[in-house]
């Protein structure tokens, strides 16, 4: 039997996009507490089911799937804004294409406008009624208002107008860069984007026997499964090696091992493969808060995963990526090392280079070298730093790594860096090879 906190969740999901949600409402339909509903609609957001906005109130959208996770809806630019809405609440719930600045003549401006467009623009009433009905909502900046014509025209088309304080230019460079943080997030996979759902998922029950597991391997050709309670909760994971010499009529419950390694949706596919390879984890089930199991996901499915993210072009650059543009490889007797100015962004209140821009350099520049003798995906294990002296900014630095052991699976590199031909820090990096 599901959960109260389940049931609301459902309830929410059941909800038609762009429903308002008030806890108050949720505990009297379901007939639950006002902290049960809270907590639900909480994770419901979460889950990015709902958003909720100031002055409006909870609303359900539309849960965005991982290849439009770069769009945000109007609800999520209310919020990245700062903003209130001046009409149009029935609208927050729509998906932003696109947004246009709104810093020319009109006829000339509207040829920009299309429908889903967000126009962004200052006090001009005309502008905010044709961008309205070109279909297209409209972010006012300055705080400034509209007339009560076009709030009646955003309700009836239901598309929002919206109001922020901000001006033009920290408004576009704020909703960009929101994008441009989801555009990273999408190169993140998630154990959630590649699982396998609990309705396709093979698992038996802790009241079930040993033979019910021989008839679930011979079916399937595997001998790994999760064992569930009742509630659907992980009890347990049962392996050939558990059911080894076991009689047909003992419970699964005995011959399982208890307290098994899980993992959750949110967690990254990179940490699951880490988890799985340093454990030797052919399957792993997914679990919820609660400890739920959601599915599971296969080793071999990890790594279609991983090979699948590095053929995807380049969205968006993360910190490592700024920090290695600045730095070029090159050629040594020594093998490859990596050449480069330490730039203001790098360094810290007294001017030396950062500690963290450091790991970095070491952390990537290690992985690189190691895929001269090992392809595959490079996870550190452990960073240990023993020296390293002040780098002024503008300094000109080598970063020299040193391959010291390379395994299946494992690798372990020194990496050196120098000012000047001198040394001044020194690392040794361990990484977990993880083959594509």
């Amino acid at each position: 039997m599901a959960t109260k906190h389940e049931q609301i969740l459902r309830h929410i999901e059941e909800l038609d996009v762009g429903s308002k949600i008030s806890v108050r409402q949720v505990a009297k339909d379901l007939e639950v507490s006002e902290g049960t509903a809270y907590r639900a609609i909480k994770d419901a957001e979460a889950q990015g089911m709902v958003s909720t906005i100031e002055r409006v109130g909870t609303v359900r959208i539309e849960k965005k799937q991982k290849q439009n996770i770069e769009k945000l809806t109007f609800a999520e630019v209310v919020n990245i804004v700062d903003g209130h809405v001046l009409g149009g609440r029935e609208g927050l719930h729509k998906t932003l294409n696109k947004f246009v600045i709104g810093a020319m003549k009109l006829e000339a401006m509207m040829r920009y406008v299309d429908t889903g467009n967000l126009l962004i623009v200052g006090n001009r009433y005309q502008a905010h009624k044709l961008s309205l009905q070109h279909g297209a909502a409209v972010l006012i900046t300055g705080g400034f208002d509209t007339s009560e014509e076009v709030k009646k025209l955003a309700d009836e088309l239901q598309m929002p107008i919206i109001s922020s304080s901000y001006d033009t230019f920290t408004v576009a460079t704020l909703i960009n860069r929101a994008i441009y943080d989801r555009l990273i997030k999408k190169e993140i996979m998630l154990v959630e984007d590649i699982l396998i759902p609990l309705e396709s998922s093979y698992y038996l029950h802790v009241n079930q026997t040993v033979r019910d597991w021989h008839h679930l391997a011979d079916t399937i050709g595997h001998g790994r499964f999760p064992v569930v309670d009742e509630t659907m909760k992980v009890q347990g994971v049962v392996t050939t090696k558990d059911i080894m010499g076991q009689d047909y009529t003992t419970a699964i419950e005995k011959a399982m091992t208890k307290n098994p390694i899980t993992v959750m949706g949110r967690v990254s596919v990179a940490s699951a493969a880490h988890m799985m390879v340093w454990e030797g984890i052919e399957i792993l089930p997914v679990v919820d808060n609660h400890r739920k199991m959601m599915g599971v996901i296969t080793r071999q499915d990890v790594l279609k995963a991983l090979q699948y993210i590095q053929k995807q072009p380049q969205m968006g650059e993360t910190f490592a990526d700024l920090i290695m543009t600045r730095f070029h490889e090159e050629k040594g007797e020594h093998g490859i090392y990596f050449k480069g100015e330490v730039t203001p962004q790098m360094t810290n209140h007294l001017g030396n280079i950062s500690s963290g821009v450091l790991t970095t350099l070491v952390s990537e520049s290690g992985s690189r070298a190691l895929r001269q003798y090992k392809k595959g995906d490079m996870v550190p294990e452990n960073i240990t730093v023993y020296f390293l002296k002040p780098v002024q900014i503008e300094s000109v630095i080598e970063i020299r790594p040193r391959v010291m052991e390379v395994s299946r699976k494992f690798g372990k590199v020194e990496v050196e860096v120098y000012h000047q031909g001198n040394l001044v820090g020194k690392a040794m990096m361990t990484t977990q090879v993880i083959e594509r």
